[in-house]
């Protein structure tokens, strides 16, 4: 059976927007001194050297195709992405305590921790009143917030992340619930954009956004997407979504969509809309993160010397653009097995990760943290040291006993 692998953080190689050629790892979604090394993320061999645009074309003619039909919206965040209003407005600012475990102190000054929300269920196998009280026990013990995946197509039984979340808001009081992240090019921005609105209203003001291209190696057919222009696609649809939770009426001249004075009521409950996480892993997508987003997260499949290099080009673009970097919050996902038995740990962990990914993928299974407490310990503190601000455990099994382990054993010694 052919097997999709769920979108994480929007991985995505070099090419397409820039001459720069970055081999990123395969799949994908404070400052650090760190030499950026060419070769530093390594891609799979079926990766490396496929071009978005079709061969044959020289950069004058990508320029120009690449410019047709765009809307204003687009020109214009292409020209003023830097004005738009940072994360710095008390509803946006995503400024929550650092979590407490039950007898611990606190831990980096602005740290943030948070858990994955729960997706994998065979049919029939989900259980209401588990998904709830494990809300109820993640609010009680102060995790800021809780995220979800999305995976369309695949063997792994992957609840889609909307409804997932949905559900998940109707059973918390005070977490930020959110994905990452949206594979956007592969959704119509008209309905995700309303999807999230509503959502937003719903929860109260609570919701995250997380958004990526997915890279080269989504079956864009099944979606009806041209392959060859997923970024400009991916670039567009966030435009639109921006001018629809923005302005009364609506006209947009896209390449790929067109409206005219058309409304979309209600808007986002948080103005002028939800946090926007960008993932991606190239260079040209951390900078287009820069550019067009809210803050940058880091992938679980990406070692933390990577996730560091990825950081220091983004702090690099921040500087660049004049954007102050405490207005652009950094975080990572982090697969995690805390077990007394490291090797216990570590075979389960390497089980799941080829479950969700459809395979064995070293370099994943070398990303993942898996081992006792203290293990884990020394490992998150490096993810924090390399500049994660926020840091998202998943656990890939027995999800609610490594909440209580995570939050007991491994957060008090982070810092």
């Amino acid at each position: 059976m052919s097997h999709y692998p769920s979108a994480e953080e929007g991985h995505e190689t070099g090419g397409g927007d820039d001459a720069v050629r970055v081999l990123a790892q395969f799949r994908d979604l404070g400052p650090v001194d760190v030499l950026v090394k060419p070769d530093a993320d390594p891609a799979a061999a079926a990766d490396v050297g496929r071009p978005e645009e079709p061969g044959g074309l020289g950069r004058g003619q990508l320029l120009l195709r690449a410019r047709r039909r765009r809307a204003p919206q687009v020109r214009e965040l292409e020209r003023q992405a830097d004005r738009a209003e940072p994360l710095g407005e008390a509803a946006r600012r995503i400024v929550h305590p650092a979590i407490l475990s039950p007898a611990a102190g606190a831990t980096l000054p602005g740290m943030k921790f948070a858990i994955a929300i729960p997706q994998f269920y065979a049919d029939g196998e989900f259980d209401p009143a588990a998904f709830g009280a494990y809300f109820a026990r993640a609010e009680e013990l102060g995790f800021d917030s809780a995220w979800t995946q999305e995976g369309m197509l695949g063997a792994a039984p992957q609840l889609a992340p909307i409804e997932t979340m949905t559900y998940a808001a109707a059973c918390t009081q005070r977490m930020r619930l959110g994905c990452v992240v949206f594979v956007s090019t592969l959704h119509s921005p008209v309905h995700l954009a309303k999807s999230v609105s509503t959502l937003d209203q719903l929860s109260r003001g609570r919701i995250e956004v997380g958004v990526g291209t997915g890279g080269r190696n989504r079956p864009f057919a099944a979606f009806g997407v041209d392959p060859a222009r997923y970024v400009a696609r991916f670039t567009e649809g966030i435009a639109l979504m921006k001018a629809l939770w923005t302005e009364p009426l609506v006209t947009f001249d896209g390449e790929f969509w067109q409206l005219k004075d058309a409304p979309m009521e209600p808007k986002p409950f948080q103005k002028p809309y939800p946090p926007l996480w960008f993932g991606g892993s190239s260079e040209p997508a951390l900078r287009r993160a820069v550019r067009l987003g809210d803050g940058f997260f880091g992938a679980g499949s990406a070692p933390t010397a990577a996730f560091a290099e990825q950081v220091q080009i983004v702090r690099d673009a921040l500087a660049e653009a004049g954007r102050p970097a405490e207005d652009f919050p950094i975080a990572k996902r982090v697969y995690i097995a805390i077990d007394e038995d490291a090797g216990r740990a570590r075979t389960r962990i390497n089980a799941a990760l080829e479950g969700l990914y459809g395979r064995r993928v070293p370099a994943i299974e070398a990303a993942a943290f898996a081992g006792t407490a203290a293990d884990c310990v020394r490992e998150l503190n490096l993810v924090a040291a390399a500049g994660a601000e926020l840091i998202l455990g998943t656990a890939l099994f027995d999800q609610r006993e490594q909440m209580e382990r995570l939050a007991a054993d491994v957060i008090p010694g982070v810092g």
